[in-house]
């Protein structure tokens, strides 16, 4: 991919210039398959917080997921295939969340 150097004398450090991403980073996405051991169910509304490029593999993300007031209620990591975009014809709606013990 197109990675541009930031220290050239470490070849760790670098800043990536021209990844193209499914879903930018801090956009929200909506679940695509159930999540049972997060208490989470396809459809429900998460944001990318990182991105993790596959290695011959298929990409993955970090997800945030909130209740509805704004708490977050899970932090899980996702395959890029288990996420679908959000579209203008769909409506958010309020479920209960069953909280998991850690």
């Amino acid at each position: 991919m197109g990675y541009r150097r930031v220290d050239e004398t470490n070849p760790v450090c670098h800043a990536d210039t021209q990844r193209i991403v499914k879903f930018p980073l801090y956009s929200r996405v909506a679940l695509a398959v159930d999540l049972p051991g997060a208490g989470l169910r396809r459809g429900d509304v998460a944001i990318t917080v990182e991105y993790y490029e596959g290695d011959g593999s298929e990409n993955g993300y970090d997800l945030e997921v909130f209740n509805a007031l704004g708490h977050t209620v899970a932090v899980v990591n996702v395959l890029e295939s288990q996420l679908e975009a959000l579209r203008d014809d769909e409506l958010l709606t309020v479920r209960h969340h069953e909280l998991t013990a850690a």
